[in-house]
């Protein structure tokens, strides 16, 4: 971001092209209804623009002009290095646009300009990419069989597919679903959070632009109760992945139960245990990691690291350095290249985790940071970075999801105590482990009840090649890596007499 400053970022925003209706069969199109709803800049507490508010009906139009494509394999039937050529040329628009892509996603939801270009668009152009240069490396199988046969096993898109995504990494949990289904041949209908629709609107114009055929790729904004419900319980929705909540993840649960029975996907929430043991290799980057685990996007993470288990015998002189690091994490303009702590999503969300932080209070947990909004004379949504010690795992705060920049910190004495405590949640999202013994770091990553466990960091990589995805209520199927595929097709046999 080399000489661009507040001001650069500023006038980006001012800039910025602001798509407001449902994109639905290549074109732009109001609500049915003539319904909108308001997307607010959280860090002004402003109106940013009143969108379209797609409901059953235009969830209608929206799976129509999906199963058309699909049916006249405009885009299914393209030999598999087209769809890659495709979607590569798509990554590298995004990544052209990535300024503007950029400013979007902040203006939106809240997070800083630094995070967004660092980290969230970099990773939409990988994952787009990478599942473009996946397209025809996808291999079937002959089964072995008796020799007087032949068995033919092979994947098949599963036909429309919806995605659901979630308002804190919008772009990138939209590109996660979108690439592996493309890859695969599917068509899609998008449906992006409420609270942050603005990037989800720019990137269908850009796949119209990177060749991808209109009407395989659909948006359509609109509140979870109408156009999210209307997407669960549509009879001609064939698989739908959600990221979110658990308990949304639930209630698409039942719609699919409720209609099609159509193939769910989910990555619900988190409760990731981050276990300092006392033979940790270097407690200065443990508390760095620990502190950047639930402050960075605001603690707006599913894999947010935010129960800290420290080893009793270590516990002063950690937290000592873990207070030092959290110091560092300074709510700030998410337009200003030196904020690293931007704005909760909304006044809804804003509210519910300064709740949670009285509620901690209330249960007897101890003060150490933070505790408070802040920068409330901008109309926005700040809360300072806050820290909770003697917390107890029956505490709310130990429990619950909260997705706001709140650590809870834990005690434990020894390698039992610490893994009774981390697998002592619904959650099983992810975890890791702080230790010098490569023995004691494998058994309690095995033991960890968790989708990722990392050892001697906290997610260090964005690499695409590793799937990512939960146990427990954190939901099931894999984002990232081939495995994704496997959720956006059917496995056909076909076996031949000869």
């Amino acid at each position: 971001m080399t000489g661009k400053n507040l001001a650069y970022w500023q006038d980006q925003q001012k800039r910025a092209g602001v798509r407001t209706k449902a994109f639905i069969g290549g074109q732009w199109q109001d609500a049915a209804s003539g319904a909108t709803f308001e997307t607010i800049n959280p860090a002004t507490g402003q109106l940013i623009a009143n969108i379209a508010s797609c409901d059953a009906a235009d969830v209608d139009r929206a799976v129509a002009a999906a199963r058309k494509a699909f049916r006249d394999g405009r885009w299914a039937d393209l030999h598999p290095s087209k769809r890659g050529e495709i979607m590569v040329n798509w990554s590298r628009l995004v990544a052209a646009h990535a300024d503007e892509l950029a400013v979007l996603e902040v203006t939106d939801m809240g997070k800083p300009i630094s995070d967004a270009l660092a980290v969230d668009i970099p990773a939409v152009v990988r994952a787009l990419r990478w599942y473009g240069e996946a397209c025809d490396k996808l291999m079937d199988e002959i089964a072995p069989t008796d020799p007087k046969a032949l068995a033919l096993v092979t994947r098949e898109p599963i036909g429309v597919v919806a995605a659901v995504v979630p308002w804190n990494f919008p772009l990138l949990m939209a590109a996660w679903k979108l690439g592996p289904a493309l890859a695969a041949g599917n068509s899609i209908v998008l449906k992006p959070a409420e609270q942050s629709p603005l990037t989800a609107l720019r990137l269908a114009e850009l796949a119209v632009e990177a060749g991808i055929p209109e009407g395989v790729f659909n948006v359509v904004p609109g509140l979870g109760h109408t156009a999210g419900k209307a997407l669960g319980l549509h009879m001609d929705v064939d698989g739908l992945a959600f990221t979110g909540s658990t308990q949304v993840g639930k209630y698409f649960m039942e719609y699919s139960g409720q209609s099609n029975l159509k193939r769910i996907a989910l990555e619900c929430g988190g409760k990731s245990p981050h276990i300092i043991m006392d033979d940790c290799p270097d407690l200065d980057a443990a508390a760095q990691a620990a502190a950047g685990a639930i402050f960075f996007n605001q603690g707006e993470v599913c894999t947010a690291g935010s129960r800290l288990l420290v080893d009793r015998k270590i516990k002063d002189a950690f937290f000592e350095k873990l207070l030092a690091a959290a110091a560092n994490w300074v709510p700030g303009d998410p337009l200003d290249p030196k904020t690293n702590l931007g704005a909760i999503v909304d006044k809804e969300q804003y509210a519910r985790v300064l709740g949670y932080i009285d509620r901690a209070k209330a249960d007897g947990a101890t003060l150490a940071a933070g505790g408070s909004a802040t920068r409330m004379e901008t109309g926005g949504y700040f809360i300072k970075p806050t820290i909770y010690d003697g917390v107890t795992p029956d505490m709310t705060i130990a429990r619950e999801e909260i997705f706001g920049p709140v650590l809870a910190v834990l005690e434990f004495d020894g390698e039992d105590q610490a893994i009774e405590i981390a697998n002592n949640t619904i959650y099983g999202l992810a975890g890791a482990v702080w230790s010098q013994n490569i023995s004691r770091a494998h058994r309690m990553a095995r033991a960890i009840q968790a989708g990722t466990v990392w050892v001697n960091c906290w997610d260090p990589t964005g690499d695409m090649s590793i799937p990512f995805g939960g146990y427990k209520q954190s939901g099931f199927g894999r984002d990232k890596s081939l495995h994704a595929i496997e959720k956006y097709t059917n496995l056909k046999t076909t076996w031949v007499q000869l």
